[in-house]
């Protein structure tokens, strides 16, 4: 019965499978269900009732006459017959996305939904507040902003775009580098009045610091301590950027914070300018989305907003030094 799912033809919404006719939104939802693991889940991303996507599911199976899912209480998991479907069905997704966006039967309109995944700084402090114009543009495309400070899959299409620390080396994904950033050492005067400000590098031993919670550290690119002190020992540990920024204002320590953030922040005090480090935004989005105009339009936008704001990202010594953004396959 997995022939079946190795030959096909895209007509229309219809898709011949074999001999098995099925309707394109079914196998879209299917997609949906067996990325999320949980068709409530899968409704809510795909904004369609709950009772619906199960009855699409019903559906699609009767067409297949197999089971694709094993559904639980606690979500669904894909039986082998759903394995090898699910890896025809993407390659059916990729094949509908480039044939449409190359007859000009998606985004006439820049319409649609785009999800952007990243960290909470760069998500929260720079681009949510930035997304006005875009969208006054645009005004029939959505924007799903998930400014979390964790890693997104582009195969599982947890997200469109991906703002990234790392370029990734594996995978059908498309990178444009956006900018180099730097980060510095602050403090709150308050905490300077309280507990005197460091004079030499080698006094924050004795100081409090703020930090990242180590084992939730998501990305290679976040260990920022290793780069300034060998045995850096928060006594406030936080898995968020802002949080730990949020920490530094009130006065609980010195902490490693993103210059674009802090620098033009008269809460924040620089301790040794001098000592700055350098890290790199990416935006990554998959093959199969490139040449959808909505996407194209928000990798533009991205790199729009943030080179007219360089200056912000790179401070110090490092900024002579500083790569100009572009484009990396």
């Amino acid at each position: 019965m997995v022939f079946w799912f190795l030959l096909y033809d895209v007509i229309g919404k219809d898709v011949r499978v074999g001999t098995h006719s099925m309707n394109w939104d079914d196998i879209r939802i299917f997609l949906a269900v067996a990325r999320a693991g949980q068709l409530l889940a899968a409704s809510r991303r795909l904004g369609v009732n709950h009772a619906t996507v199960a009855r699409r599911m019903d559906t699609l199976e009767r067409d297949l006459q197999t089971r694709l899912l094993d559904r639980r209480t606690n979500g669904c998991t894909l039986t082998s017959e759903g394995e090898a479907f699910f890896q025809s069905a993407e390659r059916m997704e990729t094949e509908m996305l480039d044939a449409q966006s190359k007859l000009g039967n998606v985004d006439r309109t820049i319409s649609g939904t785009v999800r952007i995944g990243s960290p909470d700084g760069f998500g929260v402090a720079f681009l949510a507040p930035r997304l006005g114009p875009l969208l006054e543009r645009h005004p029939h495309l959505k924007v799903q902003l998930v400014p979390v400070p964790h890693a997104f899959s582009l195969s599982q299409r947890e997200a469109d775009i991906v703002i990234t620390l790392e370029r990734p080396d594996e995978g059908r994904l498309v990178c444009r580098r956006l900018t180099d950033y730097t980060l510095g050492l602050y403090a709150s005067a308050a905490y300077i009045s309280r507990h005197g400000r460091p004079a030499r590098f080698e006094d924050l031993r004795h100081h409090a610091l703020v930090g990242y919670v180590g084992d939730l550290v998501f990305s290679r690119s976040l260990n920022f301590v290793s780069d300034f002190m060998r045995n850096w020992s928060p006594t406030l540990e936080i898995s968020s950027a802002l949080g730990q920024a949020e920490a530094v204002r009130a006065g609980l320590g010195v902490g490693i914070l993103h210059d674009y953030i802090a620098a033009d922040d008269s809460d924040f005090v620089p301790l040794f300018p001098d000592r700055k480090i350098s890290r790199t935004y990416w935006a990554v989005t998959h093959e199969s989305l490139r040449n959808l105009t909505r996407i194209r339009v928000l990798l533009e936008f991205l790199a729009e907003i943030v080179g007219a704001e360089r200056h912000r990202f790179v401070r110090g010594t490092a900024a002579a030094g500083s790569a100009k953004a572009s484009h990396s396959h």
